[in-house]
């Protein structure tokens, strides 16, 4: 009787490995299968958007109108702040931001302080040396368009001109 028990504990655990074989093929093959119809689907199954090139055009030209219509021009006080690096500058800037639309406008009244602090924030980071060239006058009005779109909600700001720069 003893013996019958030690003969069949062996079996048991053959048929636990069998199991676990067969349930790793099982979960194989499933990954095998999802893997495939993944590359299917991101390759072979590509299908062209049904969009015509004449629509785009026309959503194109529709968008072009509308950033046609009415910029308006919100002028700033003068920022005074100093440069950074040695030897110790201060740069003195006034400038214009040209918003979308009123909407746009309306919004950076409100927020003004903030912009204010953007640009002071932006400016207080740049050396001489970053702002000498026009390349880098250029850069830092995209720096500053970036920063206040950043936190504006509904206007966009088009365009920032400077009206008086000057560094000492």
């Amino acid at each position: 009787m003893a013996e019958e028990e030690k003969e069949e504990k062996p079996k048991a655990k053959g048929n636990s490995g069998k199991l676990f074989a067969m349930l790793f093929v099982v979960v194989n093959l499933a990954f095998m299968g999802a893997g495939s119809y993944w590359v299917y689907m991101q390759t072979l199954g590509y299908e062209k958007p049904m969009v015509s090139e004449d629509e785009l055009n026309k959503e194109l030209e529709e968008f072009k109108e509308s950033l046609r219509g009415e910029s308006v021009l919100f002028a700033m006080d003068s920022l005074t702040t100093n440069l950074d690096g040695i030897p110790r500058r201060m740069i003195r800037v006034d400038l214009s931001i040209e918003m979308l639309d009123e909407e746009g406008f309306e919004e950076i009244i409100g927020v003004e302080a903030e912009a204010r602090d953007s640009i002071m924030r932006i400016i207080n980071n740049k050396r001489f040396s970053d702002v000498e060239s026009v390349q880098g006058k250029l850069k830092l009005k995209n720096e500053i368009i970036t920063g206040i779109n950043h936190f504006l909600q509904t206007g966009v700001v088009k365009n920032i001109y400077f009206t008086d720069f000057l560094v000492q």
